[in-house]
């Protein structure tokens, strides 16, 4: 379809706009969870793949990490299963694993990767368990009582992150690979763990000391009191709206995995809303952005 003159001065204008950040992020790396409305909607996944073939198109190093909840959901339910959760955490027996591993590592991982390579990308699939990638232990949950004591919980076959092999990341990354990362790990003696995805994307990005790191939600970010986006924040104004009960919720875990991969490293963490077409794209390429940004420092949350 052809433009006419405004409409292509319009474009002109944009991209113009964007070479400062095309020049700012060059070469550098940038983690994506991908996860929520953006995996169910078709709009919203084209646009996705769009934006992640973009970025590596113009020197960026996308690297993406997804959830597939609802697609779990979904298969266990088809086989009559039921999946409990606690915490928004899935407990998972043997045969639940399976389930997952099949979903995640299988199904999910590789629509992903379908479509990316459908808009010209070179995208490759693997999951923690490729060559070690994601090392994982149990995970060990506790929560206290009314009365203040202690209750260990037992979730199954769902791990913590314990190392990330970041060379093999690495390698794909210089190969002009966009690496596809299920969130599945392994540990020593060789059980297979379901990590939360949100959980194994600040650890890639904290042991790549990635650039980056955006968590695509299905909320506009952090809420202040007023009901408006909550941006520009620090580890310790984070740690304040959380004493405050600003932040609360199923949003305290996803603060803290943002703010451990910016207290490990990586420059700054974007909770982002996902449901926004071209989301990706808005957070890297302008400074409207449409989520809730956290860095290390003041100067750096301003930026």
């Amino acid at each position: 379809m052809s433009l006419n003159l405004d409409e292509a001065k319009i474009t002109a204008e944009v991209l113009t706009t964007a070479l400062p950040y095309i020049q700012r992020y060059e070469d550098k790396l940038i983690v994506v969870k991908y996860g929520g409305n953006a995996m169910t909607d078709p709009e919203l996944e084209s646009s996705f793949a769009r934006d992640i073939v973009l970025l590596k198109t113009v020197g960026m190093h996308p690297v993406v990490v997804h959830g597939g909840g609802p697609q779990v959901d979904s298969l266990l339910k088809e086989l009559g299963r039921q999946s409990d959760r606690i915490d928004g955490m899935r407990v998972t027996d043997k045969s639940t694993m399976d389930v997952v591993e099949m979903v995640l590592g299988g199904s999910v991982n590789k629509s992903i990767v379908n479509l990316i390579n459908k808009h010209g990308g070179r995208a490759i699939g693997l999951t923690g368990k490729d060559a070690n990638l994601i090392r994982a232990k149990k995970m060990l949950m506790q929560k206290i009582g009314a009365d203040g004591s202690t209750q260990a919980i037992d979730l199954g076959f769902v791990g913590d992150v314990v190392s990330v092999n970041e060379e093999v990341i690495r390698m794909l990354i210089s190969s002009n690979f966009i690496p596809v990362i299920a969130p599945l790990g392994v540990d020593n003696e060789g059980n297979t763990y379901n990590i939360n995805a949100d959980l194994v994307a600040g650890k890639v990005a904290e042991f790549l000391k990635a650039e980056k790191l955006m968590l695509l939600t299905n909320i506009k970010g952090v809420l202040g009191r007023d009901g408006e986006v909550v941006t520009g924040l620090t580890p310790k104004k984070v740690d304040q709206l959380i004493e405050d009960g600003t932040i609360s919720g199923g949003m305290i875990p996803k603060i803290q995995c943002a703010l451990d991969a910016v207290r490990g490293g990586v420059k700054s963490a974007i909770i982002v809303d996902g449901r926004v077409p071209h989301a990706t794209l808005l957070e890297v390429f302008t400074n409207e952005g449409v989520g809730t940004l956290i860095s290390r420092d003041v100067d750096s949350a301003l930026s």
